[in-house]
């Protein structure tokens, strides 16, 4: 043995060893590595839980538990990204065609990406599946820098949007959730976001419905677990750091049902999805079958939101546990990212009959939140005395400790009202009040493109069959005037016109919404229509809804 030592080069020992060392310390390295995911997924691993379940066609909170409280929102982020990208689709700015160009700062983007490279372009569609199935965090910060100067900009723009929309201890830091100590949200902010994304764009909330796509020759597939494996779950968005925990957003819809929940804080994605699906199958069954709930709104809001995220950091510094504030942050572990829709049970919304009330939402290509609009409504019965109703202000429900919020000053000007002339009152006839005799029973308040110009009743007839003939007797209307639908359930008109309304709410600003009855085989539907439009105008608006997958007839009246 002496001799086989003796004959081998030391530089060939010292080489050897040297290789021998390396390899050590790979393996320890790897073990090292090992034990960090056992310990984040592991006995030891507890982070901050907090939950809420929604029914969505009620709005009622079916369960919750610190949903107010701070966490983190991991990848749950780009459901805002996506809703602001929608925004631009629904508005014409951006096709699902549009090249986007990828940058920098995109390609440097922590896992889970989509690998792409500085210069390249990748196609709007391409980025919404990308974050819906992968969660892609360079697709995330393509679609940022598209639609932003920087995505610091960007992530301005979110926060503002979330306020606006009532999430009123959401801020936002990046477009994909990577990993911010100042970027938090709440559950319940979270289901008026996942809310709110399904009642605006249903049309592309079905992105989130997608199992897999081909990208670059390669198939990439969804991580939602509970995607096409729990009966009626329609959308989800997973996510993951460190100081976050397994988070999940979920939307179920079965047997007229629809439920929201969304969980925060699982030690693993196995204990989350398992959670999940105990509140899903515990409240489900006690959800309502009817809709009754107004649709989410966007309210005016402040620009600056220096004083509202300072007060946001000092409550989180009181009130996160410390070991979630400690923590080390990584990067989103799950490639997922895909949203969902969620509800909530303080969203910011039309404080009117449900049954009535209409979204007030922003113009598409606009990023100014809607403002209420006055729809006139005239009494066909007795002297036929005309009323006038505007639409009602935006309102918040408001939180536990939580002061309502006010609707700020208009700063463009007021349109003026028409007159209203009434026919002179002897004061024998005269009441002791003006007032109008209340409506009758069902009668609901004007709202923004959703009140026929035809059906208030000055006074409650004592048979409720004349009423409906009366009703039935639309008031005349000249020029030509466009149809978008017709119902069985006038409610369902209205709603109806609210909704086109705000898809078109600059041409159709000065068009008069109203319902028309009609028989037929012995059914009454009610068109939903809109007057007050010349022929170029009407053929335009068809036009411009068609395009939106909207049906549209323009016809003479």
């Amino acid at each position: 043995m002496g001799w086989l030592r003796s004959e081998v080069p030391r530089g060939l020992r010292w080489g050897v060893c040297s290789l021998v060392a390396a390899f050590s310390l790979v393996a320890v390295a790897g073990q090292n590595a090992d034990a960090r995911r056992r310990k984040a997924s592991g006995s030891n691993y507890s982070p901050a839980y907090a939950a809420i379940v929604v029914d969505a066609n009620s709005g009622t909170v079916l369960h919750a538990s610190n949903p107010d409280a701070l966490r983190h929102p991991a990848s749950l982020t780009k459901i805002m990204t996506l809703y602001m990208l929608f925004e631009r689709l629904e508005a014409g700015k951006l096709k699902l065609d549009t090249p986007l160009k990828v940058s920098a700062h995109a390609e440097d983007q922590a896992p889970t990406k989509l690998e792409l490279e500085d210069g390249e372009t990748i196609l709007v569609e391409e980025a919404i599946k990308g974050m819906v199935t992968r969660s892609a965090n360079d697709a995330a910060v393509v679609v940022a820098e598209a639609l932003a100067e920087s995505e610091e900009e960007f992530a301005r723009l979110m926060t503002r949007k979330a306020n606006s929309l009532g999430m009123t201890k959401t801020v936002y830091r990046n477009a994909s959730g990577l990993p911010n100590d100042s970027q938090v949200t709440t559950a319940r902010d979270q289901a008026i976001l996942g809310r709110a994304i399904q009642e605006r764009f249903p049309t592309y909330y079905k992105y989130f419905q997608t199992k897999s796509f081909v990208f670059r020759g390669h198939t990439i597939g969804n991580h939602n677990r509970l995607l096409g494996r729990v009966e009626g779950v329609d959308g989800i968005k997973t996510g993951f750091t460190n100081a976050s925990g397994f988070n999940l957003v979920t939307s179920l819809r079965r047997d007229k049902r629809h439920v929201v929940a969304v969980v925060l804080g699982g030690s693993s994605a196995g204990s989350r999805d398992s959670r999940m699906r105990e509140l899903l199958s515990q409240y489900v069954p006690s959800a309502a079958t009817k809709r009754t709930a107004p649709m989410i709104a966007e309210a005016a809001t402040p620009k600056n939101e220096g004083p509202k995220i300072d007060a946001i950091k000092s409550e989180m510094a009181k009130n996160e546990p410390a070991a979630v504030r400690a923590a080390e942050a990584k990067p989103d572990r799950e490639g997922q990212r895909f949203d969902l829709a969620s509800a909530s049970s303080a969203p910011v919304h039309l404080d009117l009959p449900p049954a009535s009330a209409a979204p007030h939402r922003a113009a598409p290509g606009s990023s100014d939140p809607i403002q209420p609009v006055a729809v006139k409504t005239f009494n066909v019965k007795g002297n036929n005395t005309a009323a006038s109703a505007a639409a009602a202000p935006f309102a918040g429900l408001p939180r536990p400790n939580e002061p309502a919020r006010t609707e700020p000053a208009r700063t463009e000007p007021a349109r003026a009202e028409p007159t209203r002339t009434e026919p002179t009152r002897t004061a024998a006839a005269a009441p002791a009040s003006d007032a109008l005799p209340p409506p009758p029973p069902g009668a609901r308040p004007g709202v923004l493109g959703t009140l026929p110009a035809s059906v208030a009743m000055a006074t409650p007839p004592a048979d409720p069959a004349p009423a409906a003939s009366q009703a039935a007797k639309p008031r005349p209307r000249s020029g030509w005037i466009i149809q978008v639908g017709a119902y069985p359930d006038e409610d369902e008109a209205k709603r109806r016109l609210g909704t086109v309304k705000i898809k078109a709410l600059r041409l159709l600003s000065d068009a008069e919404p109203f319902t028309e009855p009609t028989v037929k085989d012995g059914t009454t539907y009610y068109r939903a229509r809109f007057a007050g439009l010349n022929k170029d105008q009407a053929e335009a608006v068809c036009s411009y809804l068609k395009r939106n997958d909207v049906e549209c007839v323009a016809m003479k009246n």
